[in-house]
């Protein structure tokens, strides 16, 4: 029954009970390898009919062993030539914990290294196989060779279909001597249906050793393989198929034959000898030498082929490949190891149309950014430099003009410059490997940062400048009234610069000790829908450094303090009224919108950073709206006011037109005290209309009392005591 325990308990009762044994025929490994090795013990030799572990082909472990099943190893030397032939170089395995099958993986993977192949994963099990076969699908196992028994092969199957580690992805190899309807028999221990079972096992290949000679001539028997077929079948009754042992019914007549054989062998020189076979007993070691010499002599033709017994006492044999098609086994082929022959038949049939390829190849493809994207934003990018350059023009053009001047315009001239720069970042913020090779990568990361830091603090940097000096000189009233008077432009100009160096300085050190350089970041592979056999593995490149997050952070911190106090600044200067520089509101408007977009665009592009188009599409609007505020509010209304004024005549003509005036805050303070005026005089009118009605009131009540007094005489004059009316 294939168990060792059982096995243990009837030999001790044959060997303790008469009559005396002169040869043990064990079928199973397992079981084989407990009697063979106590088999010595007792001068006995072992014939076994049903055993391939490699193991049992250790001499000095089994010195009395035979078999007519050859070794499982036989098998390896079919698996490595059907491997060359497909192509196939990465291998996996999973085999049932029993001495048989590890011994023979060890063997093939021995031979599998001889041959420059590879098994990339083994995989064992007791008696659950589902977490090993798990294993394999995730470790991407497409050609794979499993050993173990019938019993187990339903199990690992059932597991199988559970995964989807079957269909035209996959290649099961097996051993042949299963029965042939063994997927569709009832098992208790699993839970898969017979379509299911018939579904998961369709297109495995299997090796067995050759059983019964392909070949119609006749044996020692004088029986043809088939003759002897037909014949066990009428024996059976019953359908072969669901007859365990069926296969390997040829190697056990043939052992049968071997025996009786080598018996008569050896009665006939124990004749010469003066002794028989009746008198072995198992002290007898003579008797058992010369069985082992008749034994290891053989070579006759049996029905399962040539019997011959190698050095170790193995059947040496061809191998038969097979196919499962539609749920038959197909012949495809036969190997004969000991010429190294493949025979073929061509008729194997692979669902995918050909067979699959050992491993998913993997296509490194990279994510580039949209070239419409880029396109777009460098439309932009570049209308803003334009428009960078005509507003410079401009301020440097009217540098004589008065109101001009009292805005301070070599600031304005650095912010120009400042947005110019950081809008031409845009462009290096955009080049990845599309337009460029690995060699030039890092150039393009220096240029991206060298043209955000040095833009951002010239246009910031002389802005801030300008808000931070309103801020020092207007908002205390007595102890600077002397400074509101006298503005140094040096020191607006050497703030500016202190700013600038500081980023410099920092940039320089970055850039020597912590270069930027190309790095590479890995995204979870991709299956393509028209090819199953490969995968792609998406890559971005990115602009990084050892210590990219600490230098991040104080350039971020010092660049986000600069942002939040000049937002304090310039809420606090709101509403301060200045000669000395004019368009601080407009400045203060500008800081607020950079600051807001700056930000929110600074966290938002390192969570992004991994979206390209995205991350992309968030820093350089960013640059580009705040480059494009910072601009038209600083420059449009003082290009306005002089195109409608036409102050950029002269500086007489705009002393004739503005009068005593020079500014917006004085022209302002005239308009509120026309409107003030005009409200006074309109309630002047009001007043001075009433006072006209009560005059007239009061004229009318003296003409009518004047009408009255010369009517009434003698009442005025008799009676005086009593008042008018």
């Amino acid at each position: 029954q294939c168990d060792p325990g059982q096995a243990t308990k009837f030999l001790y009762e044959l060997l303790y009970n008469d009559p005396i044994k002169i040869i043990l025929m064990p079928g199973c490994s397992s079981v084989s390898t407990l009697v063979a090795e106590a088999a010595r013990m007792w001068n006995l030799i072992v014939l076994s009919y049903g055993s391939s572990s490699p193991a049992l082909s250790n001499r000095q472990r089994f010195p009395t062993f035979f078999r007519t099943h050859p070794s499982a190893t036989l098998h390896n030397p079919t698996r490595v030539q059907l491997f060359k032939k497909w192509g196939w170089t990465k291998i996996a395995t999973i085999q049932q914990t029993t001495e048989v099958f590890t011994s023979t993986l060890d063997d093939l993977d021995q031979r599998v290294k001889e041959a420059g192949l590879e098994i990339t994963f083994r995989q064992s099990f007791f008696s659950d196989p589902a977490a090993p076969v798990r294993n394999l699908k995730r470790q991407d196992a497409r050609i794979i060779v499993g050993l173990f028994y019938e019993t187990e092969a339903r199990k690992v199957f059932c597991e199988v279909y559970k995964e989807k580690l079957y269909g035209k992805k996959y290649v099961w190899f097996l051993i042949g001597w299963y029965a042939d309807n063994w997927f569709r028999i009832k098992d208790p221990a699993i839970n898969c249906t017979e379509a299911e079972m018939a579904e998961a096992v369709e297109g495995h290949v299997t090796t067995e050793i050759v059983m019964l000679n392909p070949e119609n001539t006749r044996s020692i028997s004088n029986m043809t393989s088939q003759e002897f077929i037909e014949k066990l079948q009428k024996r059976l009754g019953k359908n072969p198929e669901e007859t365990g042992g069926f296969q390997e019914a040829p190697l056990a007549y043939d052992a049968i034959w071997a025996l009786a054989l080598a018996l008569n062998k050896t009665s006939a020189e124990l004749v010469k000898k003066g002794l028989r076979l009746e008198d072995f007993n198992y002290n007898n070691k003579n008797i058992t030498d010369e069985i082992y010499r008749a034994l290891n002599s053989s070579a006759f033709e049996g029905v399962s082929g040539h019997v011959v017994f190698d050095a170790s006492g193995s059947r040496m044999a061809w191998t038969l490949i097979e196919q499962l098609q539609g749920g038959v086994y197909k012949k495809i082929g036969y190997y004969d190891s000991t010429k190294d022959n493949l025979s073929w038949y061509n008729n194997d049939r692979w669902i995918g149309g050909s067979p699959p390829a050992d491993y998913t190849k993997v296509i490194t493809t990279f994510r580039f950014l949209s070239q419409k994207l880029f396109i777009s934003v460098s439309v932009l990018a570049s209308l803003g430099i334009v428009l960078a350059v005509v507003c410079l023009a401009f301020n440097i053009y009217n540098g004589h003009v008065r109101y001009i001047q009292n805005s301070q315009p070599y600031l304005n001239n650095m912010t120009a410059v400042g947005c110019t720069l950081a809008l031409a970042a845009v462009f290096p913020l955009g080049l990845d490997g599309y337009h460029i090779g690995p060699g030039m990568f890092p150039f393009v990361c220096q240029a991206r940062l060298w043209l955000l830091g040095l833009g951002f603090s010239l246009a910031y940097g002389s802005m801030f400048t300008k808000i931070w000096w309103v801020h020092t000189v207007f908002t205390k009233k007595e102890e600077k009234k002397e400074k509101r008077k006298t503005l140094e432009p040096w020191k607006l100009y050497a703030t500016v610069g202190l700013l600038v160096g500081l980023d410099v300085v920092t940039l320089v050190v970055w850039q020597i000790v912590d270069p930027l350089h190309r790095t590479i970041e890995e995204f979870t592979k991709e299956e393509p829908k028209t090819d199953l056999d490969v995968s792609i593995l998406p890559q971005l490149e990115h602009c990084s450094s050892t210590k990219m997050n600490t230098w991040l952070g104080i350039f971020y911190g010092f660049k986000g303090l600069l942002l939040l106090l000049g937002i304090f600044l310039a809420y606090e200067t709101k509403s301060v009224s200045t000669e000395k520089i004019n368009d601080h509101r407009a400045v203060g408007m500008a800081i607020y919108n950079v600051a807001v977009l700056c930000l929110i665009t600074a966290p938002v592009t390192m969570i992004l950073s991994s979206q390209q188009d995205a991350a992309f599409a968030f820093a350089a609007l960013a640059v580009v709206f705040s480059s494009y505020i910072t601009l038209v509010v600083l420059f449009v209304p003082k290009m306005r006011r002089l195109i409608t004024r036409g102050e950029w005549q002269s500086e007489q003509q705009d002393t004739m037109k503005t009068g005593s005036s020079t500014n917006n805050n004085e022209e302002e303070k005239s308009r509120l005290l026309e409107k003030e005026n005009r409200e006074l005089e309109k309630i002047i009118a009001e007043k001075e209309e009433r006072v006209s009605e009560l005059r007239q009131q009061l004229q009318d009540r003296q003409q009518l009392r004047s009408r009255r007094r010369p009517s009434n005489p003698s009442r005025e004059n008799g009676d005086n005591n009593h008042f008018p009316p």
